[in-house]
């Protein structure tokens, strides 16, 4: 884990970079693809995401390192061959999990965050889940075990090809001429974040277009029929781990309303989005019907409201690097704590963020609690070693975190300016 969180240290500055690249020059050409609030939500899912992962906080069934010692069939060594070989594998094992995910109820829950943005940009791609507490890749990666790939290179490739998915998820790209044909482009990826009945649980591959090509599930955007995003059952907050948990929530409803036994039992296992016929009598939800004509969710929002989300997500992502960094110093309990706060933060101005007015207790708890902490240890998780003002600095965050809750929740209230594109 402590190399995956020095990687991460890395990998989270890029990908923000890249981020705000976009949407500079979304804004020089005239044409952005950013929302202010929809990119804050992004990106913090994004940093939900790194710290649950970070911290290992999931059940594996089975690993790789187990399968490859008890199944393989031949031992290789990491030659240049066996490291393409592993990649394919990933790859093929990588196209059947997203398969997985959008045609089992159930997993569809661990994949619906991904898909939750009504914006398709390069920070939509950092909408990963937090809900896939049962870990079962290892599983779909057996041909590679029997062909005895190494560990290590499973390890390597592993990580490098979940980032190699983030550059796609672009509409200042066009199609790509005869790598349409290879490799997963900005084009086929737009037809899969779509809702268009047209587009639907297509283009389901990661790095390889090829599976899809196989297995029926390719589609080309097509010119005449625009990609619309989202969800048909819209998200409706700016929370992204509320989201991360709707569609299971819909699901336990679901099989707790059900007369039968039977569906109480299936509908985990049935095709995203069925439901039992008596509770779709008794308790319709609302779809988007028409894709070309629907309201995109977003509250009102003053300048001052955006101001701040930016601000805290800043703040987080700042945190959440020096936890990063140091890792091995701060030890697994603390660091427990230390993820702890970091989400109770998204929780709380992401709430803010969509106004609801609870948001202020969740605010004023984390701030204070963070000013409590900070007087009791005299430190926050060792940043004095390395900065001399660090506590201080942190001290003066917890108590504009508390100001922001209570200016935005109480003084703030009745006035919204128009929502602005950016």
């Amino acid at each position: 884990m402590e190399t995956y969180a020095t990687a991460l240290l890395y990998a989270i500055p890029f990908f923000v970079a890249l981020v705000l690249f976009e949407v500079i020059y979304g804004h020089f050409v005239k044409n952005q693809k950013h929302n202010v609030m929809d990119t804050v939500s992004s990106l913090s899912s994004g940093l939900t995401n790194v710290v649950k992962d970070s911290l290992g906080l999931a059940l594996v069934l089975v690993t790789y390192p187990f399968l490859v010692e008890n199944l393989a069939i031949v031992q290789l060594e990491a030659t240049w061959a066996v490291w393409l070989v592993a990649f394919i594998a990933i790859d093929f094992a990588g196209y059947w999990n997203h398969r997985l995910s959008h045609h089992i109820n159930i997993f569809w829950n661990q994949h619906v965050i991904h898909h939750s943005s009504e914006e398709f940009n390069l920070a939509c791609a950092l909408r990963q889940s937090i809900s896939n507490v049962i870990g079962y890749f290892p599983i779909l990666l057996l041909p590679a075990a029997f062909l005895g790939i190494p560990n290590e290179v499973v390890a390597i490739l592993a990580p490098i090809h979940l980032f190699a998915q983030f550059w796609y998820h672009t509409q200042h790209i066009g199609k790509m001429g005869w790598l349409e044909y290879i490799i997963v482009t900005p084009s086929q990826h737009r037809v899969h974040h779509a809702i268009n009945p047209e587009y639907i649980d297509k283009n389901l591959g990661q790095i390889l277009c090829i599976w899809d090509r196989w297995f029926g599930t390719f589609q080309e955007e097509m010119d005449e029929v625009p990609p619309q995003y989202g969800v048909l059952k819209p998200a409706a907050t700016w929370n992204p781990i509320l989201i991360n948990f709707q569609h299971f929530w819909r699901l336990c409803q679901d099989a707790w309303r059900t007369k039968s036994y039977w569906d109480k039992l299936r509908i985990w296992f049935m095709p995203t989005g069925w439901r039992p016929a008596d509770v779709i009598e008794k308790y319709p939800i609302c779809k988007i019907e028409d894709v070309y004509h629907f309201s995109k969710y977003g509250p009102e929002a003053t300048l001052n409201l955006k101001v701040y989300a930016v601000f805290q997500l800043l703040c987080n992502t700042a945190l959440l690097l020096f936890m990063f960094y140091n890792y091995s110093e701060i030890g697994f309990n603390k660091l427990l704590f230390f993820g702890g706060f970091v989400f109770l933060g998204i929780y709380g101005y992401t709430s803010l963020m969509d106004r609801k007015r609870y948001a202020v207790w969740i605010e004023m708890l984390r701030g204070i609690g963070g000013l409590v902490l900070i007087y009791w240890t005299g430190d926050w998780f060792g940043l004095n070693a390395y900065l001399a003002a660090g506590s201080y600095l942190v001290s003066l965050y917890f108590l504009a975190t508390i100001l922001g809750g209570i200016y935005f929740t109480w003084f703030e209230k009745n006035y919204v300016a128009p929502n602005l594109a950016s």
